[in-house]
């Protein structure tokens, strides 16, 4: 993975980037603090961020926070405080992982894995719910499309939605682009 680390304490950073190295994974940049942090990584787009709770100038939590909002991607959290309060707000702000310093070789890899994995799950859940937002969408503008096909053919609904298909396959275009466009024209019609 390509990797950007944003610690404020220089020795925890080479100890992470010599740990991430060693893991076969690419350090794609380094931040000093969350400023730094959060334009980093909107100019190298790594696919996992490790980060440090305290950090000068913006904290890694509202950093996790600004890069999430721009693009989401899995964050590790790291912190030396074990604080019920940290942990949520990370949580909150994009964090997908939360490790308690000092840690060793076998806890940050794991945490990477996890992080990714859950990062993953939810970028498919929200595909999901896209597509499902999508499917309700057109759905019923079909539904109103045959609508207004009954009530100005005199048709029944078999033959509505028979017709708004025919068109969808000779024009090439979805059902709710043609369901729409029919929408359109007759409260257009409506109208005037």
């Amino acid at each position: 993975m390509r990797i950007l680390i944003a610690e404020d304490e220089t020795i925890i950073r080479l100890d992470v980037r010599t740990l991430l190295e060693k893991a076969g994974h690419e350090v794609v940049a380094e931040a000093r603090d969350g400023e730094e942090a959060v334009a980093l990584a909107a100019e190298y787009v790594p696919d996992l961020i490790v980060m440090d709770v305290r950090m000068p100038h913006l904290d890694g939590i509202e950093a996790a926070r600004q890069i999430s909002d721009r693009k989401p991607v899995p964050i590790v959290m790291l912190t030396a405080y074990a604080e019920e309060d940290l942990v949520t707000r990370a949580s909150e702000a994009g964090a997908f992982a939360y490790l308690v310093k000092p840690f060793r070789e076998v806890d940050l890899l794991p945490a990477l894995n996890t992080a990714r994995a859950r990062f993953e799950e939810l970028a498919a859940l929200r595909e999901e719910a896209a597509d499902l937002t999508e499917a309700l969408a057109s759905r019923k503008a079909v539904e109103r499309a045959k609508g207004i096909l009954m009530r100005k053919d005199g048709i029944d609904e078999a033959e509505a939605f028979r017709r708004i298909r025919a068109a969808s396959q000779k024009t090439g275009r979805t059902m709710r682009v043609v369901a729409d466009a029919l929408i359109a024209t007759f409260e257009t019609e409506a109208a005037e």
